[in-house]
């Protein structure tokens, strides 16, 4: 088996249980997810089994698009419902413009600080369960990017905003960030993600109706082919010799892109009879195999 699934991970349910459950339908040893949801959040789950999980990296590069509930007047430590209240502020007064104008603030290139209360480790150890010791330690801020900030509802002391966003953002520190701007303090009360780069809430299946289609034979209606997470690349179509060499790893001249300008440049390999075989990376002008998937 070697396939991505779109799955639509519930409330309550940590990534790591939805996992597991695959793993346990598929009866397959490498299952993987591309981007942890807390339990607390819903949403898309990209979950990739057998040769596919070699993919993983590329499908977390993808944008993701969140659509968040957020509570004003209200901060917690952990920046979310779950977390202990630090701080109550009136929100009388912040109204839609305001919300809109601190928003808009929050768009673009940031260096964000992630929670104290994360899976981020430092020397091996998650970052919460050092804040559950008493230890604050704060992560090191991280590059990330914010497409876009856009008010969906407001209705004081809630507001609704959809989030897209680079891979690695916590929306929760958003959340937080825009209860600083407003000056009253703000938590992440719900959230769900509605798209990963190209896969969609619309789409996407639930864990219960995905185990019983592993267990019943009938999967491959919800599975999507690995190379479904490349398809931004470039594409390599190989002879019969090429694709031995691909194979065997080894490498060969490029009949094109081999100036100085397109080393490093990455292509999805294909066999000449379609099948997708591994992502080819060019090196001094020859392409030499990155991975390869079979």
């Amino acid at each position: 088996m070697q396939c991505i699934f779109n799955l639509y991970k519930p409330l309550g349910v940590t990534s790591h249980r939805v996992v597991a459950a695959i793993r346990r339908a598929s009866h397959e040893r490498r299952v993987g997810h591309a981007g942890t949801l807390d339990p607390g959040a819903e949403g898309v789950l990209l979950v990739c089994v057998g040769a596919a999980t070699r993919v993983v990296e590329y499908l977390m590069q993808g944008i993701k698009t969140y659509c968040a509930e957020i509570c004003l007047g209200v901060s917690t430590d952990t920046y979310d419902g779950e977390g202990r209240v630090t701080r109550i502020a009136p929100v009388e007064g912040i109204g839609l413009a305001q919300a809109e104008a601190a928003l808009a603030t929050l768009v673009g290139e940031i260096d964000q600080i992630p929670p104290s209360y994360s899976a981020i480790k430092k020397d091996g150890v998650p970052l919460y369960r050092l804040a559950r010791q008493g230890q604050r330690v704060e992560a090191p801020p991280r590059r990330v990017r914010v497409y876009e900030a856009r008010l969906v509802a407001f209705h004081s002391p809630l507001v609704r905003v959809e989030f897209r966003c680079s891979a690695g953002t916590y929306i929760r520190s958003l959340a937080h960030d825009l209860g600083q701007r407003l000056g009253c303090g703000a938590h992440l009360s719900h959230l769900v993600r509605v798209a990963s780069g190209r896969f969609s809430i619309e789409e996407a299946v639930d864990v219960p109706v995905l185990v019983d289609a592993l267990e019943g034979g009938y999967w491959q209606e919800f599975a999507y082919a690995t190379d479904e997470a490349l398809l931004d690349m470039d594409a390599l179509l190989l002879g019969e010799e090429h694709e031995r060499i691909f194979r065997n790893g080894g490498n060969w001249a490029a009949i094109w892109g081999g100036n100085a300008a397109a080393i490093g440049k990455v292509a999805r390999s294909y066999s000449s009879a379609g099948e997708a075989i591994g992502i080819a990376e060019l090196r001094d002008g020859r392409w030499w195999p990155r991975k390869v998937f079979a």
